[in-house]
This record gives C-alpha cells, structure tokens and sequence, in this order.
C-alpha cells in the first residue's frame, strides 16, 4: 500500500491520500501519518500537488497527493525512501502514475 501511494517523483516526496473531500491544487493541509507497522506519527504539513477526481480513467482511486514540506516532510521523505529501498516499483500500479 506505501509503494502504491508514495510519490517519489515530488519533489522532497510526496504520498497520495484517498479521499473524497474536495481539494485545490495549492490547497494547504496538515497530515498525521503512521508506516506500516512504526509506531512513530509524522505531523506534517503539505500542499496539494495531485488531484484524482472520481472520473480519473485507469481505476485509480479517488484522492489527493500531496507534497511534503518542513523538517518533518522532510524526515518522513527519508523515512519511506529507507522502507521502499530495493523495491521493484515498475510491475505494480500506482493511485498516481
């Protein structure tokens, strides 16, 4: 599930959160994220880079990616890049691209 939200192609990373709240590119948000089975939270803040409306063609879920920003976007940036590291990212599909 974090290989499918997480957009390394942001830049300072980026995840994709599925919502069906509404969001403008720009929008600013502030987020609360737990890894797999971490028990560290990451309060971070963000801005709406990603936008999957419920028309989205490709059966992509419904949502939002946001980019990270601050120290903490920045550990958290780190943190995923560590978790993911290895991974064959090409045979799996995304919420994004």
């Amino acid at each position: 599930m974090l290989n499918a939200n997480y957009m390394p192609f942001v830049k300072g990373g980026g995840i994709f959160i599925p919502t069906e709240k509404t969001f403008e590119l720009g929008d600013e948000v502030f987020l609360l994220l737990t890894l797999l089975e971490d028990p560290e939270r990451f309060a971070i803040t963000g801005k709406v880079v990603w936008i999957n409306h419920r028309t989205t063609p490709g059966g992509r879920q419904m949502g939002v990616g946001i980019q990270f920003s601050g120290v903490e976007g920045a550990n958290l940036h780190k943190k995923i890049d560590a978790l993911l590291a290895g991974y064959n990212r090409s045979d799996q599909l995304t919420n994004t691209m």
